[in-house]
């Protein structure tokens, strides 16, 4: 009697035990730090576009298509700066980029300003080129096609580096500069924001990680 009082124990002790674990399991994947919602500190823009992933900032989303431009904005502007970051680009669709020196356009999802594009346009890839969003709308430089092509690493970490000093704007590739350009028009501004882009288009997600932005003295 007294062991099968004590098997019957064991049982419900084992029951219990398992029930705990998965309460306590499904409390963790709901509290789960690797996927939020959450912009990070700093940053601005579109909460349904955004959220940090694993450490990265992802932008777009692989289950829908995306029905305009949308940027993630730092709330602080920079003049001369060097920006490092990581980035890569998943889905059907095949456009984003890192604005900077740029501004908000008032009541409209767009940005005024440099980009270094990421991506794909007229049967060439456009990683690490120089594209001036919505004031010329067009590319100031476009690196040698056997460069891109040699550099880029198709879903994979990209690594850029930007530089802005004064007129004189630089951008590497994997360790490959892409761009040297000199601004000669004198209405340009030297200061903005920094962006990070999911461009309109097919469902598709951009992702950018270990970003670091080193001011530079004028």
């Amino acid at each position: 009697m007294k062991t099968k009082n004590t098997l019957r124990i064991l049982k419900l002790s084992l029951i219990s035990f398992t029930l705990l674990n998965i309460f306590l399991a499904c409390n963790a994947s709901k509290k789960n730090p690797e996927v939020n919602n959450r912009l990070p500190d700093g940053w601005e823009g579109n909460a349904d576009f955004f959220r940090m992933e694993n450490g990265a900032i992802v932008a777009g989303d692989l289950n829908q298509s995306i029905p305009n431009n949308e940027f993630l904005c730092t709330e602080k502007s920079y003049r001369n700066f060097e920006m490092k970051l990581k980035a890569k680009l998943i889905g059907e669709g095949k456009n984003a980029g890192i604005q900077f020196r740029s501004t908000r356009i008032p009541d409209h999802y767009e940005v005024i300003g440099y980009q270094c594009d990421m991506g794909a346009a007229a049967d060439r890839l456009i990683w690490g080129s120089l594209y001036d969003e919505s004031r010329r709308k067009e590319f100031l430089v476009h690196p040698p096609e056997e460069l891109v092509n040699n550099s880029f690493l198709e879903n994979e970490w990209n690594e850029f580096i930007i530089r802005a000093e004064g007129p004189h704007i630089q951008i590497w590739l994997n360790g490959q500069q892409t761009v040297d350009y000199w601004e000669k028009q004198e209405n340009i501004s030297e200061e903005g924001i920094i962006c990070l882009q999911i461009h309109s288009g097919p469902a598709a997600e951009a992702w950018y990680k270990d970003i670091e932005i080193r001011e530079m003295s004028d």
